[in-house]
């Protein structure tokens, strides 16, 4: 069973659901990448989903953008995310990791190079977000041959039929796109996001995460409520942004810039414990 497989069933049986924090690779740094890591796990992640630099991130708002170009100032590659991951797994050996990012840095290293670098220092699952499933043969035929995942977006515009032909391909959990448009969007619609999650799930026996738009707590409790996974990009981003790429930060010094991933957990946990008192 893989780590992802794993870790939702724990989380199932716990009757608890997965924080998954996004973080750009390199942004400030490499080292401070390493133990913010580290920290998020301490504070309540399930699942890190880490970004790999791109110098066109498409599908991302003004936050992870400017994540992004503060990464690519630093030299941030694709291998030295990598390398990143393996210094991780020298302490955590447990926490799902997901490389998530644009297809053209893959390309450059090459499906096959790519995959075996995934495996070798522990890489769980990976999301191309510009790569669709009708464009995805070559790559997951690559995957399929080992124990790593590939995870597809779906959003609100997806329809059924394609729905399922989506979910087919995917492996680990599914990514719902809860927003028409970029990361770091507003205006999330809780009933429109609980009614695609309705359909969606009558496609998929597999776990679906919710992400874009969630900001704050009570947001993430909302969505937890309904799905099996949160996840937070931009509003973690922007704390990040705070940081210093001079200064050299340890995990229990980030951790007030964090403090929005425990406030989540703390929020979603006591949705759990308010649903059991309801059931007693």
């Amino acid at each position: 069973m893989s780590r992802i497989a794993q870790c939702f069933k724990q989380l199932h049986v716990e009757g608890r659901k997965a924080l998954i924090p996004f973080l750009t690779a390199g942004d400030p740094n490499l080292e401070t990448t390493l133990e913010l890591m580290h920290a998020l796990v301490a504070n309540g992640a399930d699942i890190i989903e880490l970004g790999f630099p791109f110098t066109d991130p498409t599908s991302d708002g003004p936050v992870i953008q400017r994540a992004v170009e503060r990464a690519l100032a630093n030299n941030t590659s694709l291998k030295n995310v990598l390398a990143t991951v393996t210094r991780f797994r020298q302490e955590n050996n447990d926490t799902p990791v997901v490389l998530m990012g644009y297809l053209n840095p893959v390309e450059c290293m090459g499906y096959q190079e790519f995959v075996n670098a995934c495996i070798e220092v522990g890489v769980d699952g990976v999301l191309i977000v510009d790569m669709p499933p009708e464009e995805s043969h070559d790559l997951k035929s690559i995957v399929d041959q080992t124990a790593l995942d590939m995870i597809f977006l779906v959003a609100p515009i997806t329809s059924d039929e394609r729905a399922k032909q989506i979910c087919a391909q995917i492996s680990g959990y599914v990514y719902y796109v809860s927003l028409k448009g970029v990361t770091g969007a507003g205006n999330l619609d809780i009933e429109s996001v609980k009614s695609n999650l309705a359909r969606f799930r009558s496609s998929t026996d597999l776990p679906i995460g919710v992400g874009f738009g969630i900001s704050d707590p009570q947001t993430a409790a909302q969505i937890a409520a309904i799905a099996d996974a949160v996840v937070v990009g931009s509003a973690l981003i922007n704390k990040i942004a705070e940081l210093d790429a001079n200064t050299p930060y340890d995990r229990n010094t980030l951790q007030v810039h964090i403090a929005l991933i425990r406030e989540m957990r703390e929020s979603m946990d006591e949705l759990l414990l308010s649903d059991e008192l309801q059931e007693q």
